[in-house]
C-alpha cells in the first residue's frame, strides 16, 4: 500500500506538470483527489492492515493528497498567470501608431438644399421667419382668403386634432403671422423655411410630411415683374447660370393673380425622363399677394402690394441630386445618406 501512493504521487505530480491549460489541471484535480480517485481507493484496503500499520497509512496518505493539492495549486496560479500575460500581449497597443480617425456625419442633403437656398434669399436682402408646426385653423386657412367651408381646402387633406388646431399644411400660416406682426406697416421681406404635414399615401414622389420654403415680400409699388425676376436669380444661382423659367396661369386661393413656375430642363430642351420629354420642370407656385390676405393682416391694399412664392425643397433635392424616391430622405439609411459627404 505504501509503494502503491508513493507511485500514485509521482505520477499525478507528473501530470500535474504537465498540465497546458485550466481545464487539463482540473481533470487531474478530479481524477486524483475525487471520491472516485486512486489514492481513494487504495485507502478502503486499510481495513486489512494492522492496528500498528493504518496509523502509518493514514498519515501517508495524507501526505501524498497534500502533496498532490499543493502542486495542483501551484499549477492553478502559474496557469492563470500566463493567461493573463498572454491576454495583456494579445490586447496590447502601440501608442506610437498613428490614432484611427474618428467618422465624422455629413449634412442631409434636404439641410444642404434647405441651407443653400437661404444663403440665397439671405443675400437679396430676405430674412428667416419661422412658426409653429401646430398651427391654429385661423393661421392655416381663414387669414389666407381660405374661410371655414371653403371648396379649396379639400386641395389639403389636414391632421387636425381638435376642430381648431392642426398641423399645419403649409409654411403659409409664418407669412400671415409675421404680416399682423408688422401692424399694416412694409416693407416686409421674408422667407419661411419649416416641416409641413398632409394626409397623404406615401410612394415615390408623394410624403405625408415634407419640407417647403415659402416667401413673402410686401411693398409699396411691388408688382409680376419683381417676382419674376427674384425667381430667375433663385433659379439661375441654384440649377446654373444657363437655366430659364416659365410662368403658366394657375390658381392659389391667397393670391392673384397666380402662377406655376417651371426651370428649363437640363437636358437642354431636348426633352428627357426626369422633365418627361417637355423640356420643363415644375419647381413652384407663386403669385401676387390676394388683397383680402393683405386687409386680413393690416395691411392697406391699396397703398401696398406683395408677392409670395412656395417651394418644396424635397423636389429640389431629388432634381438636384437624381434622387428617385422622396421616401429616401425620410427612412434615415445610412446607406443613402454617406452618399452626399463628397458633395461637402
Amino acid at each position: 500500500m505504501e509503494q502503491q501512493l508513493k507511485e500514485l504521487q509521482t505520477e499525478a505530480l507528473a501530470k500535474v506538470e504537465a498540465a497546458a491549460d485550466l481545464k487539463q489541471l482540473n481533470d487531474i484535480r478530479v481524477a486524483y483527489l475525487g471520491k472516485k480517485g486512486p489514492i481513494t481507493e487504495v485507502l478502503k484496503g486499510m481495513g486489512k492492515l494492522s492496528a500498528e500499520e493504518r496509523p502509518k497509512m493514514g498519515a501517508l496518505a495524507n501526505e501524498v493528497r497534500a502533496a498532490v493539492s499543493a502542486a495542483i495549486e501551484g499549477k492553478q496560479s502559474a496557469l492563470e498567470q500566463q493567461a493573463i500575460q498572454a491576454q495583456l500581449e494579445k490586447e496590447t497597443v502601440d501608442v506610437t501608431l498613428p490614432g484611427r480617425p474618428a467618422r465624422t456625419g455629413n449634412a442631409h442633403p434636404l439641410t444642404k438644399v434647405v441651407e443653400e437656398i437661404e444663403d440665397l434669399f439671405i443675400g437679396m436682402g430676405y430674412s428667416i421667419a419661422e412658426g409653429p408646426e401646430v398651427e391654429m385653423d385661423y393661421y392655416n386657412f381663414e387669414a389666407l382668403n381660405l374661410p371655414k367651408g371653403h371648396p379649396a381646402r379639400d386641395m389639403q387633406d389636414s391632421f387636425y386634432i381638435t376642430e381648431d388646431i392642426l398641423l399645419r399644411t403649409h409654411t403659409s400660416p409664418v407669412q400671415a403671422r409675421t404680416m399682423e406682426k408688422h401692424k399694416g406697416q412694409g416693407p416686409v421681406k421674408i422667407i419661411c423655411p419649416g416641416k409641413v404635414y398632409r394626409r397623404d399615401n406615401d410612394d415615390a414622389t408623394h410624403s405625408h410630411q415634407f419640407t417647403q420654403i415659402e416667401g413673402l415680400v410686401v411693398d409699396e409699388n411691388i408688382s409680376m415683374g419683381d417676382l419674376k425676376g427674384t425667381l430667375e436669380v433663385f433659379a439661375k444661382k441654384l440649377f446654373g447660370e444657363d437655366r430659364e423659367i416659365r410662368l403658366r396661369p394657375s390658381f392659389f386661393p391667397f393670391t392673384e393673380p397666380s402662377v406655376e413656375v417651371d426651370v428649363s430642363c437640363m437636358c437642354g430642351g431636348k426633352g428627357c425622363r426626369i422633365c418627361k420629354e417637355t423640356g420643363w420642370i415644375e419647381i413652384l407656385g407663386a403669385g401676387m399677394v390676394h388683397p383680402n390676405v393683405l386687409e386680413m393682416a393690416g395691411f392697406d391694399s391699396k397703398k401696398y402690394t406683395g408677392f409670395a412664392f412656395g417651394m418644396g425643397p424635397d423636389r429640389i433635392a431629388m432634381l438636384k441630386y437624381g434622387i428617385d424616391d422622396i421616401r429616401h430622405f425620410y427612412t434615415d439609411d445610412i446607406r443613402f445618406l454617406k452618399q452626399f459627404a463628397e458633395h461637402e
